[in-house]
Order: structure tokens, then sequence, then C-alpha cells
């Protein structure tokens, strides 16, 4: 459907500097929404403003713009240790997500530095961040950023740099408050000059946002955007173009994945995500845990089941209603037993497969190999995207991130293995939109993905060496390992690696094992290799092994050797030479 929009950029009482109007293009954010026209005019106009939207209207563009716009035009310019604007909102989550949005923006705008303060980190980096780089625009949560305000005995005197502040955003105030936040925002409002422009956004308006108001806004005007055709006695806090449902019936569901790295990303991403439904995960390495997962899982009357194909044969759970496929299994076989899981002993069940257009002949070949006949289902509309989310959840926790990194390797290490090599081609693969869906922050380092690039995959910004795991001891065990890396580094720096001339036969041997599995993966991949040329590698590997064994003389090998292989000996001689 139509997004509800109020006016093109263009039409503001206060023409945008070109900068911010260059990053809206880049963002495709070509027209403003309700809260974006109603609230911007009057907080560049040095209104302090309360606003109530609902949730996904725009709020984030809608304090952003104003912020940059404000400190474009301060009169005296901002130092490196000056802050500007602070914005504080509840969760990690959702301050990574607004340092992400506000960094398109200063991209135009290098005169700005911009910095975020969340837990999960040793305060003592952000003190060092903040000292190094300077912070103009803080995004933070309250404990963090009230946490910084009293590490003057660490050399940052925060209070000190706030003293230009000229804009405090509360973002998601109704939650800043229901998670306990109210005397951190205390402590923070104490240390803030008196003198600034507040804006206060959250989805409802309750008594302790109001109380907050008085508290921290100086003569608001009071914003309340309800959307088109909703009367404004309706309190109904979702968009109205959000189709919600409910149901008193509870199920059973299994989500299939091929690897275990898979199940164990996916299924942590649900628990996540998907809030009052219980998620358990069970995979072939959970050598202890299975019996009693699957026991637990039996007894429940709904739920969902993520798995690998350890329980795709034999396994009776009652009333499964769907079993989803994230992925076709390696063998035809698996992929019925897989369906079998549901509609058992006479009851209705449904199974669905998710398909790339150009794996489409896999359902003809299924219907004649499985006499397993399927039917389209058109895509769902309407659907969440929830992947910023998940990217978010990576970045705040180590944990996540290293999941799925090794969950895409995984994928892909099987995709090439499938039985069905001649459909699941891993040549014609999208590497990029794959590792979009896996809602990875870059690429991984492995041999599938060596040489080719990839201009439709983004990676962040971030270094994801910085990323810590939420888990303290898994933390201190990561940080203990790098240093210990940083020492062994430091201790070989100037020493010069001796390299041992090794037998001309040993070299020939690593050779002859890397052309081996160079032309197996070749193979693999379906590129063509030559009859005469497998003939030829297949020999001199035999030969090989008989010269090691000692049935013949270097002599008789060296006879018997093909020509590419004659010149590979000489190399390896002219190599021995050069290192002696």
């Amino acid at each position: 459907m139509e997004a509800v929009t109020e006016g093109s950029w263009g039409s503001l009482p206060v023409p945008l500097n070109p900068g911010v109007l260059r990053a809206l293009r880049e963002l495709r954010f070509h027209q403003m929404t309700p809260v974006q026209s109603a609230t911007i005019p009057l907080f560049m106009s040095n209104k302090d403003v309360a606003a109530e939207a609902v949730t996904g209207s725009g709020k984030t563009l809608a304090f952003v713009i104003p912020i940059l716009e404000i400190l474009l035009r301060r009169e005296e310019k901002l130092k490196k240790m000056q802050v500007g604007a602070i914005i504080i909102t509840p969760t990690r989550e959702l301050a990574i997500q607004i340092h992400e949005v506000l960094s398109h923006f200063t991209e135009h705008f290098p005169m700005f530095s911009q910095i975020l303060l969340i837990g999960g980190r040793n305060p003592m980096e952000d003190v060092e961040k903040f000292k190094e780089h300077g912070g103009n625009i803080i995004v933070a949560t309250p404990g963090r950023l009230e946490d910084l305000f009293r590490r003057k005995a660490d050399g940052l005197d925060l209070a000190s740099c706030v003293k230009a502040l000229d804009v405090l955003v509360l973002d998601e105030a109704d939650r800043l408050l229901d998670m306990g936040f109210e005397a951190s925002l205390n402590a923070i409002l104490d240390f803030l000059p008196k003198q600034r422009r507040t804006g206060l956004f959250s989805a409802t308006q309750t008594q302790e946002v109001e109380n907050l108001v008085r508290a921290g806004l100086r003569n608001p005007v009071r914003i309340s955007v309800k959307e088109k055709g909703v009367a404004a006695t309706n309190t109904q806090k979702t968009p109205t173009r959000l189709e919600n449902y409910y149901m008193h019936k509870q199920e059973k569901h299994l989500v299939f994945f091929s690897t275990c790295a898979c199940v164990e990303y996916y299924g942590k991403a649900l628990e996540s995500l998907i809030k009052q439904v219980k998620i358990m995960s069970i995979h072939g390495k959970m050598k202890h845990k299975r019996n009693k997962i699957f026991t637990e899982f039996r007894k429940l009357p709904g739920g969902i089941l993520v798995c690998t194909d350890v329980m795709a044969r034999g396994i009776d759970i009652p009333e499964v209603h769907w079993v989803l496929q994230y992925d076709p299994p390696s063998s035809a076989s698996a992929f019925v037993h897989r369906c079998g899981r549901t509609a058992r002993i006479g009851n209705v069940g449904s199974a669905l497969v998710f398909l790339l257009p150009m794996e489409e002949s896999y359902v003809n070949f299924l219907s004649i190999n499985q006499k397993c006949p399927m039917q389209e289902m058109k895509p769902q509309t309407n659907v969440l995207d929830l992947l910023p989310k998940l990217k978010s959840m990576a970045l705040a926790d180590r944990a996540v991130f290293e999941k799925g990194m090794k969950a895409f390797v995984s994928y892909v290490q099987a995709y090439a293995k499938h039985e069905c090599n001649l459909i699941f081609r891993i040549k014609d693969l999208d590497f990029a939109s794959l590792a979009r869906g896996f809602a990875l922050l870059k690429m991984p380092k492995m041999p599938e993905l060596r040489g080719k690039c990839f201009p439709d995959f983004t990676p962040v910004t971030v270094n994801t060496d910085s990323i810590s795991f939420k888990d303290k001891n898994r933390e201190k065990q990561r940080q203990k390992k790098l240093e210990q890396q940083r020492k062994e580094r430091e201790e070989n720096e100037g020493k010069k690696k001796f390299i041992k001339n090794k037998a001309w036969s040993k070299q020939k041997a690593k050779r002859e094992k890397k052309k081996k599995v160079t032309a197996k993966r070749k193979h693999e991949e379906g590129s063509d290799i030559e009859d005469e040329d497998m003939e030829e590698l297949l020999n001199d590997t035999r030969l090989l092994k008989r010269l090691k064994k000692g049935k013949i003389s270097e002599e008789e090998f060296e006879k018997k050797l093909t020509g590419s292989q004659r010149r590979l000996k000489a190399e390896a001689v002219a190599d021995t030479e050069s290192e002696g």
C-alpha cells in the first residue's frame, strides 16, 4: 500500500542543507512522514518538542535532521572535545541503529564527530576513544552515559565537554522509564546546561512521560500524530496499515536447516525475535542434551523446533502443523522424511521449502524421483524485515556475530556438496544476497569466495574485532588470547624466518597435493577439466606413491613424469637454489 506522506523535503519553511538533502536521496527518503513534517520545523526554530507517534512512523529522522541543521547553523563551530548533541535511547540495539542512520548523514559533514556509548564493553575503551576522536554528537544508553560523566579521575571531564550542548533527544521515552532509567536520566539532566533544545519522542503518553516532560523540557510544543482515518479519541498505538492477528490454538512447527551451525544461529535469532513462543534447537552435535530437548518438545502444547536432519527420520512428534525447510536437504529421500514429520496418523499438516529461482527444476526432480508433487505458494505480503534487528544483535554480542559467520560458511559448504549438483550449482549462487539474508556484518574468508567481488554487499563500517561478547567470561578469555597473540607478534618482529631446504620429492608432494585439491574444487564447481589433464594428474600421483614406497628409483620416476611435471621439478629446483 502507498506510504503515508506529508509533502516533499523542499516544502519545509526553512530549506535543508544540501548535504542533508543528498543523504536523504541516497537513503531514498523522498517524502516526509507526518511526524517529520510536524516536528522538524518546530525543532529547527528552537522549540522544545514532545512528540507522540506510533512505532515505525519515522521518528528517527524527525530528530536527526534538526540536530544536524542546528549544529550547522552554530555561530561558533564545535571543537573536538565539545558535545553539541546527545541522543539517549533505552537499548543498545536501538542506539546502534540510530548511530548507523546518523552515520549516513555525517559522511557529508566530516567536521562533526560522532560516538556510540553503550554497555557490553569496557568503559575505559569509550573513555580513550572519546579522548582520541572526540564526540560532537553522542548516541548513548543511559547507564553508560551516566558512567562516563563520573570518569573525571580517568582523564575525561564530560561535564565540561557538554557545556556547549545545543540539543538533547530522549528517544522511546516511555521505554526509558519502563526499563527503570529514571534515576540515570535525572542524574544526566543535572550535568546538562539549561539553555538547550530538548526533544522527547515516545509511542505512548504515560503519566511518567508527562513528569519527564515537565522536568526536562521548557514550554514544549506537544505533537500527537495520528494516522489518516484514525479518530482523535482512538488510542491505537500501532500503524493502521499493520494487520495484527491473534489465535487461541497453540501449534507446533519444525524448521529444518542442513547444518548444525545454521541451527545454532537461527535458533538463537528466533529466541530473540519471537516472544511468548517456546523456541528449542536440536542437532547432531548435541550429544547429551538431545534426548532431553526432544522429550520436552514432544510434551509442549505448542512451539518451534529448529533442527537438522537428525529429526527427519523416525521421529514422532504429536500434532506438528508446519514443516519449514530453509534449504533442501542434501539427498532427495531426506526431503520426504522431513515432510513426513507432519500430517501423521490422519492429521492435517503442511510443508514448505524455500527455493531460489535457479533451483526451480528441483520441483520436477522430486516429482519424478520421489513421487512427491508440490504446488507453488505465492510470496507473503507485508512481511516484517527483521534483518536490521539481527544485524544489531550481531553488533551488540560477538557470540551472535560469530554464529552468523559460521552458519554462512557451513551453508555454502553444504550447498557445494549437494547430491543434486546439476540443480544446486555453487558457481551460480548469489553470495551477496545470501550474506544479506544471513544478516552478516562482513564477508567471511573462505576458499569458495576467493578472488570474488561483491559490489551488492556492503559491510558495516564498524571494526568487527571491537565487538565483544556479552558473556563476561568469554570476553575475558578473548582479550587474554588477543593479548597473547599481540605479544607473540612483537616477539617475532624483526626475526628473519629461516627456511630449511627441503628435498625435491617433498616439495613435489606438496605441489601435487595442492594441484589435486584445486582440481577437485574446480570439478565440484562445475568447471571443465580435460580428461587428458586428469589422467596426467592421476598418473603422476600414482608414480609419487610408488617412489615413496621405494618401488621405483628416483631415476625411473623422472623418466615416467609427464612434460608438465618436469617443468614443475625444474621450478622446484630453482626455488631450492634461490632459498640456499
